[in-house]
């Protein structure tokens, strides 16, 4: 790793760990927000109310006019062409300028990219291999940013693990030199996903000379699943790479029969830092252009299956947002923006930038919105912002029923958290992701796990709600800020 790119990673891990341990995404909460606590002026209740026709013209547009089909088409075809988009790769940066091309194939010329400092982190040659007290050929996965293992690889005994504190009431001897194994069960995304992501410095604190994690998922066919992970600056760095539950379990129950464990393993990848793009698409507002409301998803993805969920539907949904305002002729008093971040997965790197570079405007923006969490059947949205923002939000959602359920979150996305945590009001897509995490960061995430119906459904309800919000008189409140 470059120290550019050390520096850069390690700026991050203090954000990313507060992002990690803190969102849940799994399966959607149906909720309906409390309207007893709202006291909204009976004239903006009936403005609101007022969208009803133009909410309804843009989803018949979108859903039953042809305009969602040809997204979905175009969407098939940019995932066929491309497939998965890591970070810091000439494929990304090719997926990028397509989607700018084909931005403006649709007349909307107001496309414009900032440029990021991205990490690319390629793996090589990946194999775990179980020596005793069998032979046994494991699968595995490299987690983002590991380092290599010797060329010869790693020979040593296994110790397994199921949680932090179980590794914490272990002495030292009994870690050092061992490859550390956790087999944690799947509590929930927010809760189990700090062994990835901690895991490796963790074990290498102890003494342990690699790491594998079982895969973060409530379900297993044999599938390892990636994701990032990262560096204590402090200790040394060692392999880190999941395994899927079903041979994490095995070791786990050899242990526990008190067997000695003896693992091979041979890991290659390489670092180093790339440019990359932010995609920003305009339609400027009508009376306050200065005045900015996001739709947002990723376009980068990891580097196996096709990136379809996560978060090719979230991206391409958010592209349509512009598009779908231009075609029919609809200029909000806001400017719409949309954003397709770049780097989202090694660290929400293009999040960050944009960030850094934007600084001194976020009091322009009224709301910020993501999907990355599944474009599956859309349930709601939800919210992160003051009590008054979400009563809004509900009075919004009442145009979209049955499509108006609201849950509260103080991190309610990914990229977009960074901005949350600015005192900036914002929001994800709410939808049926129960699977989401069956195939999140796996091969398993190609087009066949997304229903065109719903995709265009989401489009449809996302386009609908972003316009209503960068059109509507009011401003999204935002939390009084402490004295």
């Amino acid at each position: 790793m470059t120290n550019s790119g050390q520096m850069l990673t390690e700026m991050y891990i203090s954000v990313i760990f507060l992002v990690l341990t803190l969102i849940n995404i799994d399966a959607a909460i149906i909720t309906r927000h409390d309207e007893s606590e709202c006291n909204i002026d009976p004239q903006i209740v009936s403005d609101i109310a007022s969208y009803k026709n133009v909410t309804q013209t843009i989803m018949d547009e979108i859903k039953n006019k042809g305009l969602g089909q040809r997204m979905f088409e175009q969407f098939v075809a940019f995932l066929d062409k491309f497939g998965a988009r890591p970070s810091g790769t000439e494929r990304l940066e090719k997926a990028i300028d397509h989607m700018i091309n084909l931005t403006r194939t649709h007349g909307v010329t107001d496309v414009t990219t900032e440029e990021v400092d991205a990490p690319h982190w390629v793996r090589g040659h990946e194999s775990v291999s179980m020596i005793s007290p069998r032979e046994k050929n494991i699968a595995v996965i490299g987690l983002g940013s590991s380092v290599s293992t010797p060329k010869e690889g790693i020979t040593a005994e296994a110790i397994v693990v199921q949680s932090f504190q179980e590794l914490d009431q272990k002495a030292n001897e009994d870690i050092k030199g061992k490859i550390v194994v956790y087999d944690v069960p799947y509590i929930s995304y927010g809760e189990t996903v700090q062994y990835r992501s901690q895991g490796a410095s963790k074990a290498a604190k102890k003494g342990g000379i690699a790491s594998l994690v079982r895969s973060i998922t409530p379900f297993s066919i044999y599938s390892p699943h990636t994701g990032a992970q990262y560096y204590d600056a402090k200790v040394s760095k060692i392999p880190a790479a999941a395994i899927t539950h079903e041979d994490a379990d095995l070791l786990n129950r050899l242990q526990n029969q008190g067997e000695k464990i003896i693992l091979k393993i041979k890991m290659f990848s390489t670092f180093d830092m790339k440019k990359s793009r932010n995609t920003i698409i305009d339609v400027k507002g009508n009376d306050d252009p200065d005045k900015v409301v996001i739709v947002s998803g990723h376009i980068d993805s990891w580097d196996v299956g096709q990136g379809a969920m996560d978060d090719g539907g979230g991206m391409i949904i958010s592209w349509l947002a512009p598009i779908a305002l231009h075609h029919l002729n609809l200029r909000p008093r806001r400017t719409l923006r949309a954003i397709l971040w770049t780097a989202e997965e090694p660290g929400l790197i293009g999040a960050q930038a944009y960030l850094n570079k934007h600084i001194n405007e976020l009091n322009n923006i009224d709301f910020v919105m993501e999907s990355d969490e599944g474009t599956f059947k859309p349930r709601g949205l939800t919210v992160a912002g003051s009590k008054e923002a979400q009563c809004l939000i509900v009075e919004v959602l009442k145009l979209f029923s049955p499509i108006d359920n609201l849950k509260e979150s103080d991190y309610p996305g990914s990229d977009i958290n960074l901005i949350i945590n600015k005192g900036v009001p914002g929001a994800s897509l709410m939808n049926d992701n129960e699977r989401y995490f069956w195939f999140h960061h796996s091969e398993g995430d190609t087009l066949n796990v997304l229903n065109e119906t719903d995709v265009i459904e989401c489009a449809a309800f996302w386009t609908a709600a972003s316009y209503v919000i960068a059109d509507m008189k009011e401003d999204i409140p935002r939390k009084s800020k402490a004295v």
